[in-house]
């Protein structure tokens, strides 16, 4: 009897967070704790630095993953009568947070890191699930499919 035989084979394929129905919730999770990041970094007065990994090549010529600083853009503004908001984006375009309302006003700078909270808060509860997948669906509709290569 062959080994492969005794086994219980099946086809599957590893989920991958970005992949499945609500993926999108870990990702923009995860730009909101780096917004909050920066925003008690600026309250407490201390640099904020994000790093991503990059492969660079060191002095023996050998390719070796290392941190790079990366730029990180801040989601909050000050208007022109100094009212202060906090919006949250995919890609270029803010969200609507609510017919109308893509800002949340902020009272001042120590108030965003509770804003933020509660945006992430309302993201875990998926309260945002439908305007984010407007957003996904509009920014994919901007994308041409890749054609096929021919077969040689």
């Amino acid at each position: 009897m062959s080994i492969l035989k005794s086994l219980k084979l099946a086809t599957a394929a590893p989920a991958l967070p970005s992949d499945t129905e609500y993926g999108f919730r870990a990702k923009l999770l995860g730009w909101l704790a780096e917004q909050k990041a920066m925003a008690e970094a600026e309250i407490t007065g201390k640099p904020f630095t994000a790093t991503r990994r990059v492969t660079r090549t060191n002095d023996a010529g050998e390719k070796v993953r290392v941190e790079a600083p990366r730029h990180v853009r801040k989601r909050w503004f000050t208007d022109t009568t100094g009212k202060m908001f906090m919006q949250v984006r995919y890609g270029a375009k803010p969200i609507e947070l609510a017919k109308g309302m893509n800002a949340v006003e902020v009272q001042n700078l120590a108030a965003l890191p509770a804003v933020i909270g509660a945006i992430s808060d309302a993201v875990n509860a998926g309260e945002l699930d439908t305007q984010l997948q407007a957003a996904i669906s509009d920014r994919k509709a901007n994308f041409k499919p890749r054609a096929k290569k021919a077969a040689a």
